[in-house]
């Protein structure tokens, strides 16, 4: 694997180590199995492009861009919390609507930025190469946004929301508001994931209506991985390991890819990404029996 596959990987990684934060507070923190994650990473990659190709500033395109993937991941909760209706449901329903509101958004199957100034643009120093200064810059804002995170949950507010998806019958009895603790979370959660689109769309020169296909699985597999590399029960060690779990994740697909023996080829992503997942699922599964064997 080339030294430019090898950047490219880790840029990638960091993207969706977004991604898997933001699949963490959703299937972890508050134990809310979220689809919407396949409409609101390419909602943020929308936003962020249209604005950008017509005029905004980049950072302000990206900011939109959030703000637009936390609402709907905050209307993903509501039909949940305040329509009763079941939450996988809710979110399928949420990312089925994303397909087409996304096709509102950018008026066309994708939007490019080949000539466009991006956040990567304006902040690369001068005299390094671009594929190193924008792992370098993700890199930064990934910690920013995990030490962020780890300071949230340690608040009121955040030992709140854990409580809610801990137990919520005990959550309530509390007096805490566990419908607007999953409003707050799936906001925040795909606001993370809309970040990361708008980044991934900004980093490879455009949005496209499908660059959002299949996200939801490579953030289960960040998680996964992650998990099974650094088990902690505590949250600013599982911040740490999902991250780390996406750069891995990234790096074993560009590892399979670009291994000459193996004859993978591009359209082999899907493929591969089963086979790296259901290794991290059966991992802890074998580990367990060796434990108890052993004892």
């Amino acid at each position: 694997m080339s030294i430019y596959s090898m950047w490219g990987a880790f840029e990638i990684g960091l993207i969706f180590g977004l991604v898997a934060l933001g699949v963490l507070i959703s299937f972890r923190v508050l134990n809310f199995p979220d689809l919407t994650v396949d409409g609101s990473f390419p909602l943020g990659g929308a936003t962020a492009a249209i604005l950008i190709h017509h005029g905004t500033d980049p950072f302000l395109a990206t900011g939109a861009a959030t703000l637009a993937a936390g609402f709907a991941g905050m209307v993903t909760g509501w039909l949940n919390v305040r329509l009763k209706i079941m939450d996988l449901l809710a979110s399928i329903l949420m990312m089925i609507a994303l397909y087409s509101i996304n096709l509102r958004v950018m008026d066309a199957p994708n939007v490019p930025l080949i000539t466009d100034p991006t956040v990567f643009t304006v902040l690369q120093p001068e005299g390094i190469e671009d594929y190193v200064a924008r792992p370098l810059i993700l890199l930064a804002l990934v910690v920013i946004v995990k030490l962020l995170l780890d300071w949230f949950f340690a608040t009121q507010v955040g030992l709140a929301m854990r409580s809610t998806g801990s137990n919520p019958r005990m959550a309530r009895a509390q007096g805490i508001r566990t419908g607007n603790m999953v409003l707050l979370g799936m906001a925040i959660s795909n606001a993370l994931c809309g970040l990361g689109g708008a980044l991934f769309a900004q980093s490879q020169g455009g949005a496209d209506i499908s660059m959002g296909i299949g996200t939801i699985v490579i953030g289960l597999a960040a998680v996964i991985i992650g998990e099974s590399i650094l088990p902690s029960r505590r949250l600013m060690v599982a911040t740490l390991a999902v991250v780390v779990g996406a750069v891995l994740y990234r790096f074993f697909i560009a590892l399979a890819l670009n291994a000459d023996f193996v004859g993978l080829k591009a359209q082999d992503l899907n493929l591969v990404t089963a086979v790296l997942v259901t290794i991290a699922l059966v991992i802890p599964l074998a580990k367990q029996r060796f434990r108890k064997k052993k004892a």
